[in-house]
């Protein structure tokens, strides 16, 4: 409920503060005394975007605060999932700067409008009677049929379930996209799987293939270089080794004459050592060179395999055709797995189906029978406001399709006169009857769910009388359950309140200024015998006055 209500520099409001009480509160006022003012404040405190044309000094910022008790709302996930600060009392504020700039804050923490526009759909309902298409909404139709019918703990299972079969049905959507794009390129990968694996890929084998092709290329001059360097070492008359063999001979001769020698002597018998050893491979070498044209023919045909598919594969390296392989041999695999998991959550969607319908049926059962009792409230309630004759029917529908609420659909029909065929509520309802409607149904559902705070604005225009008074009844009977503020123009309506203000404004250093006041049971006979006779107030009006209030 709305607590309290502070306004600083806006439009003609100069500076405003005001308590509110959990009844029925009367607002009343002249026309253009400023009621709209009090709405487009409340208004902007609920997230509706501003401009700088709401600043009464363009010069000072505009400041409006509102008090809620919230404690029979449940708003403490709303306040966890935003990341604020929950309070019993919480304060929302809204700051208009000069220079344009809007700000927002729930219990001084900053927020955005989105969440402020969510947050007040949970606290304030304003109503006029130009503002009653949301009744034409099906999703608002099902939500009164559903508080009616106590369906909250039911929908909560339903919502759960319907999210968890969702998810499923998706992860099973998924895998079988995947699985139809696979299935397109099965036949390709696999072609391309079996070419790289009939390559029979090692890693490092590029490189020596292509050592092995160099040497069997070369065979020829391999074998003369070889056979010359052994004949220059070997030679019995001009050999290198016999060369060799004499120098270490002359400086072992004397390497005992001095260290330096026998460094050199120790040097020259390394060299002769490493040299022999050279000797022998390279005899080794030229004994194993052999000229192998078919070894040849081999070795070239698998480097070509291997360019050819570098190439096709846009690779360099052994190392990656073996990566792509390894990837093709994963795709063709996985084909098979994806069946596994098709098959898999078919069963579990099936069973999350099972469970949504299962509750989906109960939400559809429970519906048709409360739409009996429904519509005979309504009609009741309709009958005392002078039509003795409406009919509203609620027709449930079951479908195959899911919502938010249910796998149901629902159609309103209506007449208001006697004998007449019933039509679709938005195509034969007036205006008129649009407004008496919605107050039928906020007043039913106030007996069965906790709704927001109610701002009825002036949706008694052109009723009087006997309605006037059943209508400010059925305003204070709903306020026994709930907030309610009725701004209204009827005395009939206005006697019925709990407390009564009255919006008024007046000249202050010639400057126009809109005020909002608590009044009195004298000054509510009075304002209440000024709506009945005008400003020249009779004993009549005052006595007549009297007795609405009594």
């Amino acid at each position: 409920m709305l607590l309290s209500l502070t306004i600083k520099n806006y439009a003609l409001i100069e500076s405003l503060e005001i308590d509110f009480s959990d009844n029925f509160s009367i607002i009343t006022g002249e026309t253009g005394a400023g009621k709209s003012i009090l709405l487009g404040a409340l208004g902007l405190v609920l997230g509706n975007r501003a401009d700088l044309s709401v600043l009464k000094d363009n010069e000072q910022k505009c400041i409006i605060e509102a008090h809620f008790l919230l404690k029979n709302y449940n708003l403490q996930n709303f306040f966890i999932e935003n990341d604020l600060d929950y309070e019993d009392n919480s304060i929302i504020r809204r700051e208009i700067l000069p220079s344009g700039k809007s700000r927002a804050f729930i219990n001084d923490s900053p927020v955005n409008l989105n969440v402020l526009q969510e947050l007040s759909n949970f606290l304030i309902d304003i109503h006029s009677q130009h503002q009653t298409r949301e009744i034409l909404n099906e999703e608002y139709q099902l939500e009164i049929v559903d508080a009616i019918a106590n369906n909250a703990e039911i929908i909560v299972h339903y919502t759960k379930e319907l999210k968890q079969f969702n998810s499923i049905k998706k992860q099973l959507n998924q895998f079988k996209a995947e699985k139809e794009n696979l299935s397109k390129e099965q036949e390709y990968n696999t072609f391309l799987l079996n070419e790289l694996l009939l390559a029979n890929l090692k890693e490092g084998e590029q490189e020596l293939l292509e050592e092995e092709l160099e040497q069997l290329s070369n065979v020829e001059f391999i074998s003369e270089s070889l056979d010359k360097a052994l004949q220059i070492s070997n030679d019995e008359q001009i050999g290198i080794s016999v060369h060799l063999n004499e120098v270490k001979q002359s400086l072992q001769k004397i390497a005992g004459l001095s260290k330096n020698y026998a460094d050199v002597s120790e040097r020259i018998n390394s060299i002769q050592i490493e040299f022999q050893d050279i000797i022998n491979e390279c005899s080794s070498f030229s004994e194993k060179v052999i000229n192998n044209p078919e070894r040849l023919e081999e070795v070239n045909t698998k480097l070509q395999s291997i360019y050819t598919l570098q190439k096709k594969h846009q690779v360099n390296s052994v190392e990656e055709l073996i990566e792509i392989r390894e990837e093709l041999d994963a795709k063709v695999v996985k084909v098979d797995d994806l069946d596994f998991q098709i098959n898999k959550l078919e069963t579990e969607v099936a069973d999350a189906q099972n469970r949504v319908d299962a509750f989906a049926n109960q939400l559809f059962d429970r519906r048709v029978k409360s739409i009996g009792n429904l519509s005979t409230q309504i009609e009741t309630i309709l009958s005392s406001l002078g039509m003795p004759d409406a009919q509203i029917q609620f027709k449930i529908t079951a479908t195959d399709s899911y919502f938010k609420s249910g796998k149901d659909t629902i159609e309103t029909l209506f007449t208001s006169n006697k004998g007449m065929q019933l039509g679709m509520l938005k195509k034969v309802a007036s205006g008129g009857e649009m407004s008496r409607i919605m107050l039928a149904i906020k007043a039913v559902m106030a007996n069965y769910t906790k709704l927001p705070s109610i701002i009825f604005d002036e949706i008694d225009t052109g009723v009087s009388g006997e309605i006037a008074i059943k209508i400010g009844e059925i305003m204070k009977e709903m306020s026994k359950n709930m907030q309610v503020f009725a701004i209204t123009h009827l005395p009939q309506i206005a006697a019925k309140g709990t407390q009564h203000y009255k919006v008024y404004k007046f000249t202050e250093n010639e400057t126009t200024v809109s005020e909002l006041k608590l009044l009195t049971q004298e000054e509510r006979i009075k304002e209440i015998a000024e709506m009945l006779s005008g400003k020249s107030i009779s004993d009549s009006a005052l006595n007549h006055a009297k007795a609405l209030l009594n």
